[in-house]
């Protein structure tokens, strides 16, 4: 059999195995804390009273990318976004329905253990932003704020 017989017979095996190879090596997960930023919160109408099923949406404005969430039947919404240690400081804008907050992006890039959020809350045609309150909003909504 001639060389270039040879190689085309195995070409197909190398490229495969080339393609296999690159899917098992390890690769960060983008479900890690150091990837991901949550923006959880409330939407309650003027009287107070929880809104359920409203869509809130948190915007990139770096990039105009947006992720959505729902609130629940408690007026909860949970958001998770895809920002890396670079995106501190950036801007967000979270928004329900004509409402809209604008946020920066705050956390400690060198912290890789504790959640990284905020919390936003709707009320009536207001909405406020209450970073010190992610934590323990977290912690009552599904019990952790740190990795294990």
């Amino acid at each position: 059999m001639s060389r270039r017989r040879v190689l085309a017979a195995l070409l197909p095996s190398l490229v495969l195995a080339v393609l296999l190879s690159g899917l098992a090596a390890p690769a960060t997960a983008e479900h890690e804390v150091f990837y991901r930023f949550t923006v959880l919160g409330y939407v309650r109408d003027a009287r107070g009273q929880p809104v359920a099923e409203a869509t809130v949406q948190v915007v990139r404005d770096k990039t105009g990318f947006s992720y959505l969430g729902v609130t629940d039947a408690r007026g909860l919404f949970l958001v998770l976004t895809r920002l890396g240690d670079e995106s501190v400081g950036e801007a967000l804008t979270v928004r329900q329905g004509t409402t809209e907050r604008r946020i920066a992006v705050a956390f400690d890039p060198t912290n890789h253990t504790d959640e990284r959020g905020t919390r936003v809350d709707f009320e009536g045609a207001r909405a406020m932003e209450h970073a010190a309150w992610f934590r323990s909003t977290l912690l009552n909504v599904v019990g952790v704020t740190t990795r294990h």
